[in-house]
């Protein structure tokens, strides 16, 4: 009898993950290494991607459940929410004024207990003609409602978290390339390529530089690595020493760390959007990735970044450090 394909990659993973966590230097900002998970006071910020599911609502209000019995159970009031695109699947009637903001956004995610901005980016699925005018809606949508925490003002931006002695400086991208005829050409891309090197070549004025858009560079899942955003953007990242590259679109949650590599690879897509197998290509990259729902929990000192992967019934499924020095510490795997 053959062995369970499912059975076989979690061994695979849990092989791969004691690998990782047993090495004892890749590199200086790329070390890793195994330690118990220790209290940091710090500033806490959440993170989701591909959330805004379409007629089921099941899976997005049960990780946005999740999520909110975390905070109030660690009476945690985070800061900002990054939402990593994917943000309404499926018809949207109403442009900014959709009833479907109100429902899958402003109720979802209730201000009471996530008292922040909410950052959000384009994927994939926002681009989409149901009807033609649903990315101007996302783009309009806190002008016209100005009370909201909703935040995306251009298709790419920066910005720096907290605002008083900022910690991190966030750099926000559009990934999707001309794949359609409805998303990014070829003029914005090059557009946007020349803004992000200028941006990542600014002086340093925080301690933390991360990057986040929709499609991951690196992934375990369905659709593969990135070729072309590989090729526009990961030798600036090594050059500009860019901590931590956020993304969604494949609907899981993964970590990957590569030899020499300053940035922390790290793919939060499980935020309500049915999940997908890793069965097609295997657990490549390591240390970590999961298929299921859940979301991410960051933790920043000016001195360690920390990640948590958290599932809807809030279990903590992988945890691991950052120091500024680059070492990266499992915290639990």
């Amino acid at each position: 009898m053959s062995e369970n394909p499912s059975l076989m990659n979690r061994r695979r993973l849990l092989k791969q993950t004691f690998a990782y966590s047993a090495a004892l230097a890749l590199g200086t900002r790329s070390s890793l290494s195994v330690a118990a998970t220790t209290r940091v006071a710090a500033h806490h910020m959440l993170m989701i991607g591909d959330w805004g599911a379409n007629d089921d609502l099941q899976a997005q209000n049960a990780v946005a459940g999740g999520m909110k019995k975390y905070l109030l159970d660690g009476a945690i009031k985070p800061e900002a929410m990054m939402l990593l695109g994917d943000n309404f699947y499926g018809p949207f009637k109403g442009g900014v004024d959709c009833p479907r903001w109100e429902k899958q956004f402003e109720q979802m995610y209730p201000a009471e207990v996530f008292t922040c901005p909410c950052y959000a980016m384009l994927g994939n699925h926002d681009y989409d003609e149901e009807p033609k005018d649903k990315l101007a809606a996302e783009l309009a949508y806190a002008k016209a409602h100005p009370k909201t925490r909703w935040k995306m003002p251009a298709k790419w931006y920066s910005f720096e978290h907290p605002k008083k002695n900022p910690l991190v400086k966030f750099i926000v991208l559009d990934s999707n390339y001309k794949n359609r005829v409805d998303q990014l050409t070829e003029e914005e891309r090059a557009t946007q390529l020349l803004w992000l090197k200028a941006e990542l070549s600014k002086p340093r004025s925080t301690p933390w530089l991360v990057v986040m858009a929709h499609h991951p560079l690196y992934t375990n899942g369905m659709h593969g690595d990135n070729a072309a955003l590989i090729a526009d953007w990961d030798e600036l990242f090594k050059q500009h020493k860019v901590d931590f590259y956020f993304a969604g679109h494949d609907h899981d949650l993964q970590h990957m760390e590569f030899e020499g590599h300053p940035t922390s690879f790290v793919v939060s897509g499980g935020g309500g959007a049915r999940t997908r197998s890793f069965e097609i290509l295997g657990l490549k990259h390591g240390p970590f990735g999961q298929a299921i729902y859940g979301f991410s929990h960051l933790q920043v000192t000016k001195d360690q970044f920390i990640i948590k992967h958290i599932d809807a019934n809030r279990n903590l499924l992988h945890a691991f450090s950052k120091n500024l020095d680059g070492k990266v510490t499992i915290l639990s795997a």
